[in-house]
């Protein structure tokens, strides 16, 4: 299992009051998600392939992952054009994290495009993490579960669930594939919140876990 760094209490506690505010105001927080998709979430499943694109933005960088490394979004439609277009960059978002670890650059342009401000620092701080041990990843992470709430024009909230189960810690110096179990869960809840940009790309700004979560673990 990939494993990624845990928020402290504080943090937890943050995200129900974002998630409050995100409902009645401008600012963006999402919804509580369980494994069962919410209203309207989910008409087809769909699989982001090793290679992904977004349409609608000529400039988008592309990401492409190495064989054997993939990211599924399960469910990642609700069917209104405003949310799909927040969970496609979304998938955009996570992506980019991904492959700002398998590319050992944590100051990748990528990554800029697709975040900012806390969120864009707390991911750098990530792959450094996981560049000073060494670490990449391989296998398949699987998201699902996605809420989507628009509070306005350019502001929105998104919460999803991850598995991990399948996705595994690969040193980069021998290539060895830790398969090792592990006491923690592999299912995290994100809540993460975005800002729309003048390019019309849904940037993600704050991003909070929970691993274990009981919502998204089966």
């Amino acid at each position: 299992m990939k494993r990624r760094p845990l928020p402290v209490a504080a943090a937890l506690a943050a995200t129900a009051a974002l998630l409050l505010t995100a409902c009645g105001s401008g600012d963006d927080s999402p919804k509580n998600n369980g494994k069962t998709a919410g209203a309207g979430v989910g008409d087809t499943a769909t699989s982001a392939s090793p290679s992904t694109d977004t349409a609608g933005s000529a400039d988008r960088p592309k990401i492409t992952f190495p064989e054997g490394v993939e990211n599924k979004f399960e469910a990642w439609k609700t069917g209104v054009p405003a949310e799909d277009a927040v969970l496609s960059d979304v998938t955009q978002t996570v992506n980019a994290v991904d492959d700002a670890i398998l590319r050992g650059n944590a100051n990748s342009a990528t990554l800029a495009y697709y975040r900012q401000g806390r969120a864009l620092v707390s991911a750098q701080k990530w792959v450094r993490a996981r560049l000073d041990e060494d670490l990449t990843w391989t296998g398949i992470t699987r998201y699902f579960d996605p809420k989507v709430k628009i509070a306005d024009s350019d502001t929105a909230a998104a919460v999803y669930c991850a598995d991990e189960s399948k996705a595994f810690n690969k040193i980069r110096k021998t290539g060895t594939v830790d398969k090792s179990p592990s006491d923690e869960s592999p299912y995290v809840r994100y809540s993460t919140q975005l800002k729309k940009n003048s390019k019309g790309v849904w940037q993600t700004t704050e991003v909070l876990s929970k691993r274990g979560d009981k919502t998204c673990a089966p």
